[in-house]
């Protein structure tokens, strides 16, 4: 029984500067297509959006193949992934250097795979001599798996080497894109890649809600003759094909209209921008984010030879307090800040400069409050030298 007041007041989120590792705010543009009438699962004028959004998610990617957005954040596209590649009993290689390496491993034995994993030292990248050893232990490997933007870290996983060698042993070549879609090359087709997911609400510029995904030929072919159903009928891409691509659509769950929308009006500005421009921007920002904290004194985790520009990894100076330091962050300059995860969590700061929010003021802006906040904290450092120093990369580039 529902007793006292129980009416629920009006929706007056606060407007915060999203500087974490996701999601990131969102552009007007993406937020007024959200506002447009909807329309029937199989309306043709939906069906035409779909085809909108599937070429656009083509160009991101990088390939020529069949792509789609799964309904759900990027850990359903994971999930739909492992769950259509992988049958009971199947082997999977996973490379495991962080948070999302761990659920990956986690999700590869429910389904009931054996799985091999490949421990990194959080903040670093893989040798692939211990990728090779683990194939050459193996009888047969099914599925390798990594994830190329470690969002829990800032690394930047290189895919090349590790598609090369799944190829090499016959087996099919899985990444996690959620961080690096829209802010790193993928190159899907060109390496060749035969599974990748992602998520809307970081550097493609949508809120969260839909998993992008890209699929090869070769894994439709895998998906096709298994021997047993995916354990999971939402996500079986082989019912979801029918319905995203083709004449005749068969009708399989009602799509979230509003998202698709978002989706397209995003991947539209991404056109607009041009998708190395976008990568430059990224780039062009995270390296003065950089250059200005380390002359602030604070010490990156991961090195600029495989970091990335879109995620920066900050150890909290000792003695400082990383609750109470990201509430005044909050409360005093309205910008959130990421926590550590896992075995990073109280010992780092995820800073993130994605999508829309990927921009010089905002690169200044975070410099300028930490040169406030940190002296108030006890950390002693030299006035203005993480915004002269962020500057002059600015201006260099």
């Amino acid at each position: 029984m529902i007793t006292g007041d129980s009416s629920i007041p009006e929706l007056n989120p606060p407007s915060r500067l999203l500087l974490g590792p996701g999601p990131a705010n969102i552009n007007s543009r993406v937020l007024r297509a959200m506002t447009a009438p909807l329309l029937g699962y199989l309306d043709p004028d939906f069906v035409r959006i779909m085809d909108d959004v599937a070429v656009g998610l083509r160009q991101v990617f990088g390939t020529k193949s069949f792509t789609l957005p799964v309904s759900g954040t990027g850990s359903a596209g994971m999930e739909a992934g492992l769950a259509n590649l992988l049958e009971p009993g199947d082997t999977v290689i996973v490379v495991d250097a962080g948070y999302f390496g761990d659920r990956m491993v986690e999700m590869a034995e429910r389904l009931g795979a054996t799985v091999v994993r490949i421990p990194v030292e959080w903040g670093k990248v893989v040798e692939i001599g211990e990728v090779r050893k683990a194939f050459q232990a193996q009888k047969k490997v099914k599925l390798l798996t990594c994830v190329h933007a470690e969002t829990s870290t800032g690394v930047l996983q290189s895919l090349t080497e590790l598609s090369r060698l799944a190829k090499e042993y016959g087996a099919l070549f899985m990444a996690d894109t959620v961080t690096s879609l829209g802010a790193n090359k993928i190159g899907f087709d060109e390496l060749g890649i035969d599974f990748a997911f992602s998520g809307t609400q970081k550097c493609i510029g949508a809120p969260p809600g839909l998993s992008p995904c890209a699929v090869s030929t070769a894994a439709l072919q895998v998906i096709s003759t298994r021997k047993t159903k995916p354990y999971s009928w939402y996500l079986d891409i082989g019912l979801l094909r029918k319905y995203w691509e083709g004449g005749e659509r068969v009708y399989h769950h009602t799509a979230p209209m509003s998202m698709v929308y978002a989706l397209r009006e995003a991947l539209r500005m991404v056109q607009e921008e041009g998708l190395e421009k976008r990568w430059q921007r990224h780039t062009r920002n995270g390296k003065a984010l950089r250059a200005g904290l380390q002359a602030l004194g604070l010490k990156l985790l991961v090195p600029e030879a495989y970091c990335l520009y879109q995620l920066t990894s900050v150890l909290i100076p000792q003695g400082i307090d990383d609750l109470k330091f990201r509430q005044a962050l909050l409360r005093e300059y309205n910008i959130e800040a990421g926590a550590g995860l896992g075995k990073f969590r109280s010992q780092i700061w995820r800073l993130g400069l994605m999508g829309e929010n990927s921009t010089p003021a905002n690169v200044l802006l975070l410099l300028s409050a930490l040169e406030k906040l940190l002296p108030q904290n006890g950390y002693e450092l030299a006035p203005g030298a993480g915004v002269a120093a962020a500057s002059k990369v600015l201006a260099q580039t």
